[in-house]
């Protein structure tokens, strides 16, 4: 089991050097890898619903920093050599896909092969509509984009026709250092499993306990099979929110919340499952709060589930 660090990418510390010092010191402690969330604007009227909190409300005001990820990664990859740079995830309506390509394509060549796209269709309709893609098609709309990045990387003369987009032959060069870039799809619902299965390298889930997870695994299984897909063919991973504490969370708390014992518990529990990458967003409180918690999961907790 590998485990990611996200990125100090939004609030009061995203900074440049607060970005740099967290980046060098995760690599120093040997995590492997290094993550950036998506959002582009933030209206200041939201009426979609925020599907990861309990109020469905997006928990940061308008006014907040919120760092390009694909340019912070740029930044990252200039201080590290080996932690892989992901997104978590990009919103693929966000970005023509040629252009998305090419930014993704340069990061991996100038990171010499470190990127990983963890890609999704969004949930907020107001910022997609304000970029231009149709929200309520925006599955549809994802899936060419994918078959366009994909083609992209890996055709030296790249042409596409299709309802969302046509053109003829174009060069679009660097290529990924390896040939192509992982995608790792995010979503839990049939459509988004459908995706994953004809399209991606691997599941992203977000935030899930370890019943979610089996559930979702499950129902992946079934699409592998509808697909005739191998499922060992797809890398499992997932984003939870660490907060290791002094007292025993209750039966209701989230994955990766509680004491040391307790992470180790889920931990194992998803290592069984099959995950092979658990990405860890601590507290934005400050860069020391955020650095000492990644420090004790690296002391204490990562040496009993790590392979």
């Amino acid at each position: 089991m590998e485990f990611g660090c996200h990125l100090p990418v939004f609030g009061p510390l995203a900074t440049r050097a607060n970005l740099l010092a967290f980046a060098r010191e995760m690599e120093r402690l040997g995590y492997d890898s290094l993550w950036a969330s998506d959002h582009v604007i933030v209206p200041y009227t939201i009426a979609s619903r925020y599907p990861y909190s309990a109020t469905g409300q997006f928990p940061l005001p308008p006014d907040s920093t919120f760092l390009e990820p694909l340019t912070a990664l740029s930044l990252v990859a200039g201080v590290t050599e080996r932690a892989r740079l992901g997104t978590t995830v990009l919103v693929l309506p966000h970005r023509h896909p040629v252009l998305a390509a090419k930014m993704l394509a340069t990061l991996d060549h100038l990171s010499r092969g470190r990127v990983i796209l963890g890609a999704g269709v969004g949930w907020m309709r107001e910022e997609i509509e304000i970029l231009g893609a149709p929200f309520d098609e925006r599955g549809a709309w994802s899936d060419e984009a994918i078959r366009i990045m994909r083609a992209c990387w890996r055709e030296e003369r790249t042409s596409f026709q299709g309802r969302f987009f046509s053109f003829e032959a174009i060069g679009c060069f660097p290529k990924p250092t390896r040939g192509d870039i992982p995608i790792w799809m995010g979503g839990h619902a049939k459509p988004a499993l459908r995706r994953i299965v004809a399209l991606a390298d691997g599941w992203h889930a977000a935030f899930p306990t370890a019943q979610e997870m089996e559930a979702g695994i499950t129902l992946l299984k079934q699409e592998c099979a509808d697909q005739g897909r191998p499922f060992e063919d797809l890398t499992i991973t997932l984003r939870a929110g660490l907060s290791i504490r002094e007292s025993r969370g209750g039966p209701d708390r989230r994955a990766l919340q509680g004491t040391v014992d307790q992470i180790v518990g889920d931990l194992r529990q998803f290592k069984a499952l099959g995950v092979r990458h658990v990405l860890m967003e601590a507290r934005y409180r400050d860069l020391d709060d955020m650095v000492q918690i990644f420090r004790t999961f690296a002391r204490d907790i990562r040496p009993q589930v790590a392979d």
